[in-house]
């Protein structure tokens, strides 16, 4: 399969199964477009006549038979071999678990209309998780860990910070067992800011790979939402506080990562916000919630955010250019050393090799199945009891979707989020449309982006 798009003054043409980016001027765009379903005399012909103040057809014939080199050499029009893989990987990795969501607290100190865990309550009860629960919940992550080595651990809510004492103290149980287990592990602290003090700065600095700061870009965007329960915006409160916990991390090992509604389709200019205010490790993230909600984008929405997501990655050659570049989550992509193609046709490994714990250590296939009883897969004293559903996801992988078969981005992204899905169909082998449409334009922008920059190191 190819994809062929124009971005930014390039013709690019995506070879889909080879993963090869192909950067052609107009006549090989063309050439290729016809290659597969026009015989070459005629398709020559045409072209000819086409370029006639350009081109010949010695240099055409020439042009046709590089295409067809390309073709031989598995760089284009590349067969799908894939779909017999499907499977594999988590077949291979079966009863291995490498990451825990841990929800330490069904609670949160902020009111964001938007938030799909209902304010930190996932619909049910608030609640913070017992030290007791949490270590099980780690030692429950080893046992199930197979010979891995690097194991990962998400502090989630809520607001995790209002339970920071079990943080630190299971921080702290997990680094006395990992001699012991022969393991390491990564943890990453999402949090909305409001509890942020030195204590949290100088501990998330020393034990935290990642933290993930919620911010949506300029005040009146960012308090329009994501206010207190008295109704007052937090952003005068959390700014000064996410600044001296970036400057403390060295500017690395953070994301800023911010929600996009209808609101503000205009999501760049919360970007500009975020680099204004010193920030350059950045993440937007499209709304998901029903349609109804006021907050949710609309199909009038779409033709901006499309616009934006191009001018996005513009913004960021010309900070390339001026010595000032950042990084925007879904544009990272590496076209030379990414995952594997099992590790890209199988998914996320929600519901196998990840889960989320609740503040009672009842397992999810991820957080944002928490709260939805029919997705329970057990808990951390007893393991996975419904198999049912946890053979559902193990068969969740991108030629379970039939609607993604024929999508040049499959590869991407691995069939999407099966939480989006579910939310979006019923089923969690269904496809978030909408989803699906700002996905392949941030594949678009994405690609041109690395692409170009790949051309400007050669230079």
């Amino acid at each position: 399969m190819i994809h062929q798009y124009k971005l930014n003054g390039y013709n690019i043409v995506l070879d889909v199964c080879s993963g090869s980016i192909h950067l052609v001027d107009e006549i090989a765009y063309d050439m290729i477009a016809g290659y597969e379903n026009t015989a070459r005399e005629a398709l020559i012909a045409v072209l000819a006549a086409k370029y006639a103040d350009k081109t010949n057809q010695d240099e055409l014939n020439q042009a046709y038979d590089q295409l067809t080199a390309l073709k031989n050499a598995g760089k284009l029009f590349t067969p799908d071999n894939y779909q017999p893989m499907a499977g594999r990987l988590k077949a291979k990795t079966s009863g291995v678990i490498k990451a825990l969501c841990l929800h330490v607290a069904h609670t949160c100190n902020l009111n964001c209309s938007y938030c799909f865990a209902s304010q930190g309550k996932y619909h049910g009860d608030r609640a913070v998780m017992s030290f007791e629960v949490g270590k099980r919940a780690l030692d429950f992550l080893v046992e199930h860990s197979g010979t891995r080595k690097n194991l990962e651990v998400d502090f989630f809510g809520g607001e995790p910070l209002m339970n920071f004492q079990v943080v630190k103290d299971l921080v702290a149980y997990a680094r006395s067992m990992e001699k012991e287990k022969g393991k390491h592990f990564r943890f990453t602290l999402t949090t909305n800011g409001v509890l942020v003090d030195e204590d949290v700065i100088d501990f998330a600095n020393r034990e935290c790979h990642n933290v993930v700061l919620s911010l949506d870009g300029r005040k009146e965007i960012h308090d329009r939402f994501r206010v207190d329960f008295a109704g007052n915006g937090s952003w005068e409160r959390i700014v000064p506080k996410f600044q001296r916990f970036v400057e403390a991390r060295g500017g690395k090992g953070y994301y800023m990562r911010g929600t996009f509604t209808h609101a503000n389709p205009d999501f760049l200019k919360d970007v500009q916000t975020m680099l204004d205010l010193g920030f350059t490790e950045l993440s937007m993230e499209p709304v998901v919630c029903a349609p109804d909600d006021p907050s949710a984008l609309t199909e009038a929405d779409k033709p901006i955010v499309m616009q934006q997501y191009e001018d996005l990655a513009k913004l960021m050659l010309e900070r390339d250019k001026e010595g000032k570049p950042f990084t925007f989550y879904h544009y990272m992509i590496d076209l030379t050393g990414g995952p594997c193609i099992y590790k890209r046709i199988s998914g996320c490994g929600s519901g196998t090799e990840y889960m989320a714990v609740t503040p009672w250590g009842d397992l999810y296939p991820c957080h944002q199945f928490v709260g939805e009883e029919k997705f329970r897969l057990g808990d951390i004293w007893t393991g996975v009891t419904n198999h049912e559903i946890q053979d559902q996801f193990a068969a969740c992988n991108v030629y379970a979707r039939p609607e993604c078969r024929d999508c040049w981005a499959r590869l991407y992204c691995s069939g999407g989020c099966a939480a989006n899905a579910y939310h979006a169909t019923g089923k969690i082998t269904g496809t978030y449309a909408y989803g699906c449409d700002l996905f392949r334009k941030r594949m678009e922008c994405a690609l041109m982006l690395a692409a170009a920059r790949q051309i400007t190191s050669k230079k």
